[in-house]
């Protein structure tokens, strides 16, 4: 039987009360009675911030203001499996090919391939997409996750508003789990573990767009299990199974960069070494396991890492 992965539940919120109360109010603290009779503080010195350090205080104070962050928890297994599906086949949109890995009344899946977008982009030249061809095929089909330009493997659609809705809902609740194949530069040595866990903060790096970068001040959460498969001494590298817990922009990447570990054929992170050594990106999104948006059964399905 296939299980999903206990990823820790928020805590529960109170809400209050809207009842009138006879209670009278406490009395004002010492503290504060202290700091009302004090009056208006007196104004800093400190010139107002403005361009990047604006928004590194802005994205502080917006971080000292969230929640505490749900529990990571390691992966329990190390292959997602499932029933085997029926062979994946190619249709032909008017745009091009697209192989369909999986098909029923409310969920599509497909193999991307490397270089392709995953929905429009700006300009006539990025509007050849797969949620494009996709949708000249299936008018109700939906966009409900990405990968991105460079990354290939598989990608999940909706049939309809109510189907896009529920997988939408089961990203949300960390109810997914993905499994990524990737050939980084040098040795990595093996984690204490089965898995280990990279825990750094990513952001945008602004005056780079679109590249992100680790920034302990500014990043959001995130969080990505890695094992390792395969070292090579002679090639120098090595082959990684890694699993996002959170889903930042570019997030396997940056953090395998972090790490003195570019992915080879990386053409914005893997720096002079390893973007030369592929002639694409080598990250393949090969296996995914979600809830069916109707049954609520697990829906396996998996891509073969062409690399």
């Amino acid at each position: 039987m296939v299980t999903f992965h206990l990823r820790g539940a928020p805590a529960p919120q109170v809400q209050p009360s809207t009842a009138p109360s006879d209670t009278p109010s406490a009395a004002p603290s010492k503290a504060t009675r202290s700091r009302v009779a004090s009056g208006p503080q007196a104004p800093t010195d400190r010139p107002a911030l403005t361009g990047r350090a604006a928004r590194r205080e802005r994205a502080a104070q917006a971080a000292a203001a969230r929640p505490a962050p749900v529990v990571v928890t390691a992966p329990r297994q190390r292959w997602l499996s499932g029933p085997a599906l029926p062979p994946a086949r190619t249709l032909l949109s008017p745009a091009g090919p697209l192989v369909c890995l999986y098909e029923d009344e409310s969920v599509l899946a497909f193999d991307k391939p490397a270089g392709m977008h995953s929905v429009p982009g700006k300009g006539e030249d990025k509007q050849d997409c797969l949620s494009a061809r996709a949708q000249a095929l299936f008018p109700e089909a939906r966009v409900v996750h990405r990968l991105d330009l460079d990354t290939s493997g598989v990608i999940v659609m909706a049939r309809g508003p109510e189907a896009q809705r529920r997988l939408n809902r089961s990203f949300e609740l960390r109810q997914i789990d993905k499994r990524y194949v990737a050939v980084v530069q040098g040795c990595l040595t093996p984690p204490d573990g089965d898995w280990g866990l990279i825990d750094l903060p990513i952001a945008l790096d602004w005056e780079r767009r679109p590249l992100h970068t680790v920034d302990a001040a500014t990043g959001r959460p995130s969080q990505t299990h890695w094992h390792l498969l395969a070292v090579d001494p002679v090639a120098q590298t090595s082959r990684v199974l890694l699993e996002p817990f959170t889903g930042r922009s570019h997030q396997l990447r940056v953090h395998l960069q972090a790490l003195g570990h570019p992915m080879l054929g990386d053409r914005l992170y893997g720096g002079p070494v390893a973007t030369p050594r592929a002639p694409r990106l080598l990250l393949h999104a090969t296996q995914i396991l979600l809830p069916h948006p109707e049954s609520g059964q697990a829906l396996f399905i998996e891509s073969p890492v062409p690399f």
